[in-house]
């Protein structure tokens, strides 16, 4: 059960991560850096705070707390991302502390608990609490990715009309094993 549960929360931080990267592919330098307005975050402002967050809860994960004293988490909704290349360094720097701190979950220490703020997690509160943050804000992150390239948006799910004819090839095909995240590739 353990193992299973970590091989499926890899795969479903790893289907978000792709989305994102999706959005971006689209994009031009300028599109990440577009605001609705002055109170709306740029794609390079959520960049920048899951980035600030994914390193203070994924560092020393299951041995200091997840809101790290050095993190300054005001200082990630200020426009300090200035290029693609800088985001996508932050975006996979994030990435690769996360899994890397999965990778230490094993057997042995999965009864450990966490702490984020002070507060007492399982290693499943803590891990599907940050699941639900990211899958969240790569939310905005397509939302806004859409919004900038209106008609020319390719879609990263099944397209807008194309449900019936999705599924009808889905059932097509009979029962079988997968993963939710490959239905919508």
């Amino acid at each position: 059960m353990k193992d299973e549960y970590l091989k499926s929360i890899t795969k479903q931080f790893e289907y978000y991560k792709s989305v994102g990267e999706k959005t971006f592919d689209q994009l031009n330098e300028k599109d990440f850096f577009w605001q609705y307005n002055e109170a709306s975050n740029s794609i390079a402002i959520i960049v920048n705070h899951l980035w600030g967050n994914m390193k203070s809860r994924w560092t020393d994960f299951l041995t200091s707390d997840g809101e790290k004293e050095w993190r300054n988490r005001d200082m990630e909704f200020e426009p300090v991302i200035k290029t693609k290349a800088e985001l996508v360094e932050k975006w996979n720097d994030g990435w690769t502390c996360l899994f890397d701190a999965l990778d230490t979950i094993n057997t042995e220490n999965f009864a450990t608990k966490v702490y984020i703020r002070n507060q007492e997690h399982s290693i499943i509160e803590a891990i599907n609490r940050q699941l639900a943050h990211y899958a969240y804000h790569i939310g905005q992150i397509v939302y806004i990715g859409r919004m900038i390239k209106d008609q020319e948006w390719n879609s990263l799910t099944i397209p807008k009309g194309k449900s019936t004819e999705f599924n009808n090839k889905k059932f097509l095909k009979g029962k079988h094993k997968g993963h939710f995240s490959d239905d919508l590739k």
